[in-house]
């Protein structure tokens, strides 16, 4: 199989006006893993209730992006960055930045015309952060915070966003108190972002735009922690588990997109805790030592043999080193312990059709397609791979395996579909049209695929327009 899966599922989403950028639409690589998923959710989920929202519409999306940022940009979903994960001590933490992004969904901020107009979207940093790096007139301080064209929209932004920033943290403080979380981390938080602001040189003055419009990082502490600190949750301990999950999940991204040397560096050897052990997995997998990534992997089996994750890891590990046949068993467990989570059976699927197609290219007879039957582990792949896309149509991944599935059954026109729904779900809507149309010939007309082929037909169709009148 040409493409390699990687230790997290990543493709490109179309976010609307990312990070202050004044052009509507930006491409965004969206991070994926079970995991991660997992454990946003359960931090989330408290906290999204207390903001009389429905769990099940609510999204926690991670954006690869160091920027140490949170926004929102309408509809209902949390963007956080890896930056922001990477520099968060706690799960905590990252909760107070939740429930102050709940507080923008819940305002209805993004979708405020003055925003859209003006900047797009309400980011955490950008607020806390790229004004104050422009502000004080520092050229690289503010490229460092801004991207290209930001400045010219921070103005317009900040003359209308003290209210709605305001406005996000009561919100977020009233969200932490009904869920019973402490507002510590919050606080905690505010902190590291008013030490930025203090790094990038931010001096207070009186006929700085920044200060009349908007309110300062320790303006809002001041503001937050008299609020906590009367919280009957404000001396409440945090879920050691929680935390304990927050730091694996920390230390894992840390090891999946950081260099090799760095992880190493921030996770030496005679560190054997859990996270320090995960972490260097993915560093001794990415610099290709397999042993030393299996011993790890295997360390922290020992420790827990039926965590899904664990095992997930090392069936990872072991397909992207080239032996599929070796990671189906582990794959196939953490599949069935997660109840067939939709990321983790893709990688399962992928493995029994990478391991149908290594036996193949051993075989003579089926190297040069004499036997053109399907593998031992075909059904059993387009069982689970059918079955994930079904409950997740988000993964462009699990199309493009399914894809490989419905071609070694010859059924083409399906094959053109499942690339249809992958080149959508990465944003090439010139692809994403041709295949549909490819497939919308080939399927029975009025079927719910034929339907499906002509909607992404019409949507590649119009986004290519809209793409050539605004170029």
């Amino acid at each position: 199989m040409a493409a390699r899966i990687p230790l997290f599922a990543r493709y490109l989403a179309a976010l609307p006006a990312l990070a202050l950028c004044m052009t509507p639409v930006a491409a965004q690589e969206v991070l994926r893993d079970a995991e991660t998923e997992a454990l946003f959710h359960d931090m989330a989920t408290p906290l999204i209730a207390a903001a009389g929202l429905d769990p099940k519409n609510v999204d926690i999306v991670l954006v690869n992006d160091p920027e140490i940022n949170s926004f929102v940009a309408g509809g209902q979903a949390v963007y956080l960055n890896s930056g922001l994960i990477n520099a968060a001590d706690s799960a905590n933490e990252v909760q107070g930045v939740i429930a102050h992004e709940l507080g923008h969904v819940v305002g209805g901020h993004a979708i405020d015309d003055r925003g859209a107009v003006a900047a797009g979207h309400i980011s955490i940093l950008s607020l806390l952060l790229g004004a104050a790096a422009a502000a004080a007139g520092g050229g690289e301080a503010a490229m460092g915070v801004l991207m290209a064209g930001q400045q010219a929209a921070l103005g317009k932004y900040l003359s209308y966003t003290r209210g709605e920033e305001e406005s996000a943290d009561a919100a977020g403080a009233k969200f932490l108190s009904a869920a019973g979380i402490s507002g510590r981390g919050s606080i905690e938080f505010f902190h590291k972002l008013l030490n930025l602001e203090n790094r990038y040189g931010y001096t207070r003055n009186a006929d700085d735009a920044f200060y009349t419009d908007h309110p300062l990082t320790d303006d809002r502490i001041a503001f937050l922690q008299d609020s906590y600190e009367k919280d009957p949750a404000w001396n409440r301990k945090p879920d050691p588990a929680l935390d304990a999950r927050f730091q694996r999940v920390k230390a894992k991204l840390f090891g999946y997109l950081a260099e090799p040397a760095d992880t190493m560096q921030t996770y030496p050897e005679y560190m054997t805790s859990v996270p320090a052990r995960y972490a260097r997995a993915y560093a001794w997998h990415k610099e290709g030592f397999l042993d030393k990534a299996m011993a790890e992997s295997d360390s922290l089996l020992a420790e827990a043999p039926d965590n899904p994750y664990s095992l997930e890891l090392k069936g990872q590990i072991l397909l992207e080193a080239g032996k599929p046949a070796e990671a189906i068993e582990p794959l196939r467990r953490a599949t069935e312990l997660t109840n067939n989570q939709p990321l983790i059976a893709t990688t399962f699927g992928h493995a029994l059709i990478a391991a149908d197609e290594a036996a193949a290219n051993n075989d003579p007879e089926r190297r040069e397609g004499s036997d053109p039957r399907p593998g031992p582990h075909f059904a059993e792949a387009r069982r689970v791979l059918t079955a994930a896309v079904s409950r997740d149509r988000e993964n462009p991944f699990a199309w493009y395996v399914l894809g490989e599935v419905y071609e070694q059954a010859g059924d083409l026109p399906r094959a053109r579909l499942a690339g249809a729904e992958q080149e959508a779900l990465n944003d090439n809507m010139s692809a994403a049209g041709r295949n549909a149309e490819a497939a919308e010939a080939g399927l029975p007309p009025g079927s719910p695929d034929w339907l499906r082929a002509q909607d992404i037909a019409m949507q590649a169709r119009s986004a290519l327009a809209r793409g050539k009148k605004h170029g």
